[in-house]
């Protein structure tokens, strides 16, 4: 199995859902599940790594939370 850190979200999504076909598919042998699960572990991690570096993309884009209390953020 290959590494996976320069996959983009996509692929790493794409690369996934195969995983996860083949392994409910019912016909792999335990050894062959057995890494499959690893892979699909791993491109998850990817897969989180993107979607967490989104959410702090838009949180800066944002800005500042107002603070409790502000005439912004009802209380």
């Amino acid at each position: 199995m290959s590494e996976t850190p320069d996959l983009s979200y996509e692929e790493a999504r794409d690369q996934l859902v195969a995983v996860v076909r083949e392994l409910e598919s019912g016909n792999v042998p335990l050894s062959r599940s057995m890494e499959l699960w690893s892979r699909g572990e791993a491109l998850a991690a990817v897969c989180q790594r993107w979607l967490d570096g989104a959410r702090e993309t838009i949180r800066r884009a944002q800005g500042p939370a107002p603070a409790a209390g502000s005439p912004e953020q009802p209380e």
